[in-house]
């Protein structure tokens, strides 16, 4: 059964777009990181009591594949899946639909770090690292 942490909803802001009424490309990678920070604390590790701690997590790369065009108050709904997790890695993946209709898959890659030191997050980390072992692709 779906997770509802996996789950988040935003809702197009009018400077969001262009003058085409459009939602500008960048703002796709803007919500991924918007479930993204949202489901890290609904599982319990918010992000930012976790930076308090001096470990961070840097996207390690990110990708897009625009599938259909949001405007000016669209509701985007987009479901969060972990992809892939590793002792260092965690992929996630994030598919975006605007009233039924698909309109972008993404994906982004992580790592977490503390004094500039990649940490293994099995090792290091175990009770986060067992958590998103429980959200399969």
């Amino acid at each position: 059964m779906e997770n509802p942490a996996q789950f988040y909803t935003h809702q197009v802001e009018y400077y969001e777009t262009d003058r085409m009424g459009i939602s500008h490309h960048s703002n796709y990678i803007r919500w991924m990181e918007e479930s993204r920070t949202r489901f890290f604390a609904a599982i319990g590790w918010d992000y930012g009591q976790l930076e308090q701690t001096g470990i961070i997590s840097p996207v390690v790369s990110v990708n897009c594949r625009y599938k259909q065009s949001t405007t000016f108050g669209d509701q985007v709904d987009i479901k969060l899946t972990v992809k892939h997790l590793d002792r260092v890695k965690l992929t996630l993946g994030y598919e975006m639909t605007c009233e039924g209709s698909l309109v972008c898959l993404g994906e982004s890659e992580h790592c977490f770090t503390k004094d500039g030191r990649l940490l293994r997050i099995d090792r290091e980390l175990p009770e986060l690292y067992q958590t998103l072992a429980k959200f399969p692709a």
